[in-house]
């Protein structure tokens, strides 16, 4: 496993709100809170998952507990760090956000204001969800349970999503129904390595698009 990941990681995150915004990275720095998070959730995850002496990983792991604490009160996003999240994710603007300890997120996606990603269900039905690559959650929405969320999948501002969601569609609605076979494709930005991200922004007002 590489040492430094989560610095690979945290730099596509950066990217990608550089890419967004125009802005230089180090304007992005001082004053995205969704960048706080992630630095903070980026270094301790990585302290968690590593093999450290007791001795050295305690201390640190305490360190970074009221770390995340204090970023969590600071921005109202909370980003356990034992969920897994993949590179390049985006949480535009203020306001809070729940992301439960065992999700699971894939790479480029983008989470607004509002948004929980939670626990829900009985007996064997219980469970949390797992995100795909690419998907955009609108302001307010809300995943739980033990469903899968296919790549490229929108999900609609105040939406809920309690059920599988297949690849490539937009869905709307208690509970969330596909309106649309057309997915994330718009609200996006994918990196594509070293040189500029392809597809559009988002702009400011996709929380609401749907």
């Amino acid at each position: 496993m590489n040492p430094m990941g989560w610095l690979a990681d945290y730099r596509c995150d950066l990217k990608k709100y550089t890419a967004l915004s125009g802005r230089s990275a180090l304007k992005q720095l001082l004053t995205e809170q969704g960048l706080w998070a992630l630095l903070q959730y980026r270094i301790e995850a990585r302290v968690y998952h590593r093999r450290l002496p007791w001795f050295l990983k305690a201390p640190a792991r305490l360190v970074l507990t009221v770390w995340h604490k204090l970023v969590e009160i600071t921005t109202g996003i909370s980003l356990p760090c034992t969920a897994r999240i993949g590179p390049g994710l985006h949480l535009p603007h203020c306001g809070h956000r729940v992301v439960h300890a065992a999700a699971v997120i894939g790479a480029d996606c983008c989470v607004c204001p509002g948004v929980s990603i939670g626990v829900s269900g009985h007996g064997n039905r219980r469970g949390v969800p797992v995100v795909g690559d690419r998907v955009y959650f609108g302001v307010n929405a809300v995943a739980v349970g033990k469903i899968v969320v296919a790549d490229d999948v929108c999900i609609g501002a105040n939406s809920l999503v309690n059920r599988n969601v297949p690849i490539r569609c937009t869905v709307v609605g208690v509970p969330a129904a596909i309106v649309s076979k057309r997915g994330s494709e718009d609200y996006i930005v994918v990196r594509t390595g070293p040189g500029p991200s392809r597809k559009k922004a988002c702009p400011e007002e996709l929380g609401t698009i749907v």
